[in-house]
């Protein structure tokens, strides 16, 4: 009876299999970037005292795909005037509401919000107008100290600059938490 020796089988080189494990991660990483989620870090106090400079966000970049912001989210998106920039701002207005900011409050269709999460009275230049469509009018909670829609250089943000919301501050671990939006900004409804 003979015995033939089993035949050799094929194997990777070692530099190959890192190549593919490294080149699958990468690409892995860059879809995840691109359609579902990203970090961001708070720069300057316009969000203070929610959110403060230093801070690492997790932005949902998923959830706009399938409904549109709604009032009370604290979003990313792409600064109007250099899109290269990203702002984080809370979303106060939705396509079709009037805002009007008086007297240190901000209403929305004569309503006004009650905002445990600002730092101070809402003073403007803004006067009073409706957010057109697909636009939102976006204010920071530190109203003393935010660039957002009361300024011509932000003004009402398009929905196509809208990069996604923040839904997890992770860093630091100290302060790590949920973002949620807040229950009292939904009573202008």
């Amino acid at each position: 009876m003979a015995v033939t020796p089993p035949k050799p089988t094929y194997t990777k080189p070692l530099w190959r299999e890192y190549l593919e494990t490294v080149g699958g991660a990468a690409l892995l990483a860059v879809f995840i970037m691109v359609f579902i989620a990203r970090s961001f870090t708070v720069d300057g106090p316009s969000m203070m005292p929610t959110l403060r400079s230093g801070e690492r966000l997790l932005v949902d970049k998923l959830t706009y795909r399938f409904r549109d912001p709604q009032r009370g989210e604290i979003i990313v998106f792409r600064y109007p005037a250099d899109p290269s920039h990203h702002f984080i701002k809370r979303v106060i207005g939705l396509p079709g509401d009037l805002v009007e900011i008086r007297g240190g409050r901000v209403y929305i269709n004569g309503v006004a919000l009650e905002e445990s999460y600002t730092s101070s009275p809402t003073l403007s230049r803004f006067t009073s107008g409706v957010v057109p469509e697909d636009h939102y009018f976006v204010l920071g909670d530190n109203r003393i100290n935010s660039q957002d829609s009361r300024s011509p250089l932000v003004g009402y943000v398009p929905r196509k600059l809208i990069v996604g919301r923040a839904i997890l501050r992770f860093w630091p671990l100290t302060r790590a938490s949920l973002l949620h939006e807040t229950g009292v900004v939904q009573a202008a409804k």
